[in-house]
């Protein structure tokens, strides 16, 4: 379980995860920069296999290593170049942040940091056995690979907090989340099918990687809609989604888990270019409109909700990019200073 106080606190600004270009000192030196209470370690997709989501747990996992196919990556039965890039894209990416967190003067101080990396039941949807069936079909399979997952990512936060003097957050990314419970996921063709996966075994997974963790885990779900009836339910010490994505049916959950104890990061900056002139007012209102509605102080969002973009910006114009972050600073500095003030017309 989490050993430190929780990081994850409201009226923060902070991102997803994934970012456009290739250039890892460029991309930390402007997370850095731009997100000044909650920096993360960047993804940048653009560099190929073994530098995305799914691609990078392979350097993260103990035992289990990733090959490709052509319709992603599946386990492989030794380490192999898809493997050895992924741990050199991840060595890259950890001196680049270790080199921007020394020249912003952070180093040693124990500022808080956030690292991501897909969680098990993402990779279970996402990841093909030697066979090509997704680990998903195979019981047995899916955990083991979150054991190997619980275990890596351990290992990976330890090392981030020593290199950094650091206090870390680990974010587990589920986009497949929503997809992996409703049994909407293809099988490797038209006769085979992927059963949807029981609420109480998909959440004994996601919590023996929780579990397992000293930093706060924060989980966020791109899906839409977002299954937040399970994430509430999780050991997770906050949950973050689009909020563009929560209609009526799932304003119950949300103030379940706001009353469960739970901190939210709330993506409120889209990912695509708005086709209109925007400031951040325009991006602070559903936040607060949520709250209202669901009838907590407006102090919770100074004190419960972080902001940031709806999902990861890899594929965004880089100019976009850097102003989703600094909108995401605006609003949670709205959040955080004067939330009682704010009105819209």
């Amino acid at each position: 379980m989490a050993t430190e106080p929780v990081r994850l606190r409201g009226g923060i600004a902070t991102g997803v995860g994934s970012w456009p270009g290739a250039d890892p000192r460029e991309a930390a030196g402007t997370i850095v920069g731009e997100l000044g209470e909650l920096p993360h370690l960047v993804e940048l997709p653009a560099r190929g296999a073994g530098a995305d989501l799914i691609g990078r747990v392979s350097a993260l996992l103990v035992d289990l290593r990733f090959d490709t196919t052509p319709r992603g990556y599946r386990l492989a039965p030794r380490p192999g170049a898809v493997s050895r890039r992924a741990h050199d894209l991840l060595r890259t990416d950890l001196d680049a942040l270790e080199e921007a967190w020394e020249n912003a003067g952070l180093s040693g101080r124990g500022h808080p940091v956030k690292v991501q990396a897909a969680g098990p039941l993402t990779l279970a949807a996402q990841v093909e056995l030697p066979g090509g069936h997704r680990v998903l079909t195979d019981s047995g399979a899916v955990r083991d690979l979150a054991e190997s997952l619980a275990e890596g990512l351990a290992e990976h936060v330890a090392e981030v907090r020593k290199r950094l003097g650091a206090q870390v957050v680990l974010q587990l990314d589920e986009p497949s989340l929503s997809a992996v419970l409703d049994g909407s996921l293809r099988g490797v063709s038209v006769l085979n099918t992927v059963r949807a996966l029981p609420e109480p075994e998909a959440l004994a997974l996601l919590d023996t990687v929780i579990t397992a963790q000293s930093a706060p885990v924060l989980v966020h779900s791109c899906a839409e809609p977002p299954a937040l009836g399970l994430l509430r339910r999780s050991a997770a010490d906050a949950i973050g989604f689009d909020l563009s994505t929560i209609g009526t049916e799932q304003l119950d959950d949300v103030g379940e888990a706001l009353e469960a104890g739970k901190q939210l990061m709330l993506g409120v900056i889209p990912t695509g270019v708005p086709a209109t002139e925007v400031t951040w007012r325009t991006f602070a209102e559903p936040g607060v409109r949520l709250i209202d509605r669901l009838g907590f102080g407006r102090r919770t969002l100074a004190q419960r909700v972080a902001v940031g973009p709806a999902c990861g910006l890899a594929g965004v114009p880089l100019e976009w990019s850097r102003r989703a972050l600094r909108l995401a600073t605006d609003v949670a500095r709205a959040y955080a200073e004067e939330p009682e003030e704010l009105s819209f017309s």
